[in-house]
């Protein structure tokens, strides 16, 4: 069992253009769908596709349609109250692939609801092999209170009720705040994306992919190097174009996928965690969990808007691996925050 935990889930609404967005224009559109979004939900929904048994833990009341559209797609959930129903976002799809994201901020929730949340998470992981923490936090949640969730599921593994992993994939201050913590919150498993490594280092992020595009992913794997020994188990770091780096404590490997025609990013980095996931319940090692993350990742580019890719959708075998070589014990590791 996989657990996916969506602090702030939406309805996402995908209207798909016959031609280019106009600001300030009258369009029409090709076609739409909704589907049930956020981190979290698209992780489990990839999940369930695979064929991958997952339980997507989720802020949601009785009648609300993002419940409906779980029930829809036969994913299984725990929806624990709250105040009102799920955000809206919008995706404006053009034909050449350009997506623009139009996301509401989510209600606010009480301590009351981010209390039943912590101890449903909790309680969930008890029969789970990974707990994956995905997304944004709806105002008003203090900006550790990932770092707080993966203390809490880790002393409950303490007393033996919690063997499961744990996943962090996050941005902006949760993901500063998560990594201030380090290495008491540090996760098994952490997949920034060249914005969020930036973030984390103060590089630039466009620098970042360029260089690993054009065979240097030095500065890539000082960065994951850095959060692998401050306690992190493994750094998935998703780099768009440019494929993938996995760095470990074990060593470093570089992904890049086969030729895909662009269509939609949205749900490429939640779909490259599910692959790496799907890999490893398999029992494969490293390489192959990148291969897989860069399959699935790849594979969500090419559909549009918000569909993710089911295994048909997956070609592993168009994408290349390499192990790189370890980073000199001297180079400079990009600073990261500390605990104050």
């Amino acid at each position: 069992m996989i657990v996916t935990l969506t602090a702030n889930p939406s309805l996402d609404r995908t209207v798909a253009l016959t031609g280019p967005l106009v600001r300030g224009a009258v369009h029409r559109a090709a076609a739409t769908r909704v589907d049930p979004g956020g981190k979290g939900v698209n992780v489990a929904r990839v999940l369930r596709a695979a064929g991958r048994p997952v339980l997507a833990v989720l802020p949601g009341n009785t009648g609300d349609p993002l419940l409906a559209a779980l029930d829809d797609h036969g994913i299984g959930y725990r929806a624990v109250p709250t105040g009102g129903f799920a955000r809206s976002n919008i995706t404006v799809a053009e034909p050449d692939g350009t997506t623009t994201k139009l996301n509401e901020p989510g209600p606010a929730y009480t301590e009351g609801t981010l209390d039943a949340l912590r101890r449903t998470i909790v309680d969930a992981a008890a029969d789970a092999r990974w707990v994956v923490m995905s997304g944004s936090l709806p105002p008003g949640v203090p900006a550790d209170w990932y770092a707080d969730l993966v203390r809490s599921v880790r002393a409950a593994a303490v007393d033996g009720s919690v063997a499961c992993r744990i996943a962090v994939d996050t941005s902006e201050s949760p993901l500063l705040s998560l990594a201030a913590r380090f290495p008491d919150a540090a996760p098994d498993l952490l997949k920034p994306n060249s914005d969020e490594l930036a973030q984390l280092t103060g590089a630039d992020a466009a620098a970042l992919e360029s260089a690993a595009a054009a065979g240097d992913t030095g500065p890539v794997v000082a960065a994951g190097r850095r959060l692998v020994e401050r306690g992190v188990g493994a750094v998935l770091a998703t780099l768009g174009a440019a494929g993938a780096v996995l760095i470990t404590a074990e060593g470093a490997w570089h992904a890049v996928p086969g030729p895909v025609t662009a269509r939609s990013t949205v749900g490429a980095g939640d779909s490259s965690l599910a692959g790496y996931l799907v890999a490893e319940l398999a029992g494969l090692g490293p390489a192959e969990r990148l291969r897989h993350a860069v399959a699935y990742g790849s594979a969500a580019v090419a559909l549009p808007g918000t569909t993710l890719p089911g295994p048909d959708d997956v070609d592993t075998g168009a994408v290349e691996v390499a192990p790189l070589r370890p980073v000199p014990l001297d180079t400079p590791s990009p600073a990261l925050p500390h605990h104050q």
